[in-house]
């Protein structure tokens, strides 16, 4: 190690204030640093990972980075989809991997203390215990993090009815760019004293602060669903019955997936699904009893009319999660295809129908396969984008398609991104959604928080 280097400084310095197993600088091991899962967008190399484990540790590696204006890169598992983070070169790379402790649950008070590492799915094994329930539930839920969720504001299959992860966040604790520790929110389920910093720093991706510990909203835990399935003979018509089922009843689930989807999942996965329909639906009520299956029978009467050809209604526990999971899979039973380019777009309810056959129109205009899954209860959908492997010609295809899809959300009126943030993939998408005066307020924000712009940089912040 050469001591008289800003690197070697900087190195030296965070040797003094960590343990050795917190600091990665072998290049090969820091290979597994680099990048989270989103497909074509640029990732530099490190000069250092570290993986502290306390508030203290990671304020000392700020303050460390602050002095020499070196970025830092907040990360958690790994598995954002929209580069967000992906290293840059010559930074600091701040992993919040072994920060994985649930501190407290406080059953009577409705919350639960826990840091940034902790996986969200043991999350909710944790508080099931206590008879609670967190209710963001992410398709990566088996593997992302909380800190991770907090960074991009994650929703999941259960957000249309619970809301995404900001309605969750009671308070925080985080780390200044300069390695100041503080807290910010609250304990109480309402309180306006102040700005809503805490809800501010959610979905910033990073670029304000870094989360070292949050405090979590807990719901009592819901009972078993009734589950509605229905199919239908195209994505429009399942489109307006998901627009329909929600002018009538609060579904805890309204998911959609389209013909190829559901091919995928099936050759990925077989269980039985028609892969001759053009679309299904999946609802959930998880009212308790009688209740729960009036307003499934409600939903299944709203897709009836929106013109599905088959609608079962279930009570099975087990045909349930059957369903569900065919829904989870679909990421995984995509990418085996070819090349997947995961969007993430949100419109209006109303507006449903006419985005999901603008993304099929996309597709045959251009001789691309779009996949579409997503959460249609509130608008929030994924249409992919696949090619085949070494096709240069597939690949230019690909990303014309993946940019019209975002021109098509716009057009509609609604978000590039609807919970897997903007990352490095759709800064510039972001600049053209935001009006000259809101990026303007982007960036003074980022100043205030980061004078010296070391968290994150080129992340999340509009181009344009």
């Amino acid at each position: 190690m050469v001591a008289d280097t800003r690197e070697g400084t900087l190195l030296a310095e965070l040797a003094a204030v960590l343990p050795d197993d917190a600091i990665v600088a072998d290049p090969v091991s820091m290979e597994a640093y680099r990048s989270d899962r989103a497909v074509g967008v640029a990732a530099g190399v490190p000069q250092v990972v570290v993986r502290p484990r306390t508030s203290e540790q990671v304020g000392a590696v700020l303050r460390a980075a602050h002095a020499r204006h070196t970025p830092v890169v907040p990360r958690g598992a790994g598995s954002g989809l929209a580069g967000g983070a992906n290293a840059i070169d010559g930074c600091v790379v701040l992993s919040l991997d072994r920060m994985d402790r649930v501190v407290d649950v406080r059953t009577e008070d409705g919350y639960a203390v826990v840091e940034p590492g902790v996986v969200n799915q043991q999350l909710r094994e944790h508080v099931r215990g206590h008879g609670l329930w967190y209710a963001p539930d992410p398709g990566s839920k088996d593997f992302c993090t909380i800190g991770g969720n907090i960074g991009t504001n994650s929703g999941g299959m259960c957000c249309v009815k619970y809301g995404v992860t900001r309605d969750a966040v009671l308070g925080l604790e985080v780390v200044l760019a300069d390695g100041t520790v503080t807290r910010l929110g609250r304990r109480t389920v309402k309180g306006v004293a102040g700005y809503d910093l805490a809800g501010l720093v959610v979905g910033s991706e990073g670029t304000l602060a870094v989360v070292t510990q949050a405090l979590l909203r807990l719901r009592p835990l819901p009972p078993p669903p009734s589950t509605v399935v229905a199919v239908f003979p195209d994505l429009p018509s399942a489109g307006r019955a998901a627009t329909a089922a929600m002018d009538v009843a609060t579904p805890s689930m309204l998911e959609v997936m389209d013909q190829a989807t559901i091919a995928a999942v099936e050759a990925f996965q077989p269980m039985g699904l028609d892969v001759t329909a053009g679309a299904l639906l999946i609802g959930q009520s998880d009212l308790p009893g009688a209740a729960g299956v009036h307003e499934a029978g409600v939903i299944a009467q709203a897709c009836e009319r929106a013109g599905s050809s088959e609608v079962h209604v279930s009570e099975d526990p087990e045909q349930a999660d059957l369903l569900v999971a065919a829904r989870r899979v679909c990421v995984t039973a995509v990418e085996q295809l070819g090349v997947s380019i995961l969007d993430d777009v949100s419109v209006p309810r109303s507006r449903l129908a006419d985005a999901m056959a603008a993304f099929a129109d996309l597709a045959h205009e251009h001789d691309v396969l779009v996949c579409t899954f997503g959460h249609a209860g509130d608008g929030n959908l994924h249409p992919t984008v696949v090619h085949e492997r070494g096709d240069e010609a597939g690949a230019a295809r690909a990303a014309v398609v993946f940019d019209a899809i975002l021109e098509v959300a716009l057009a509609l009126g609604g978000t590039v991104t609807g919970e897997h943030g903007v990352g490095l993939l759709k800064r510039r998408s972001l600049g053209t959604e935001l009006p000259a005066p809101v990026r303007t307020l982007h960036e003074a924000v980022k100043r205030a928080w980061d004078p010296r712009g070391i968290l994150n940089p080129g992340k999340a912040l509009p181009l344009g």
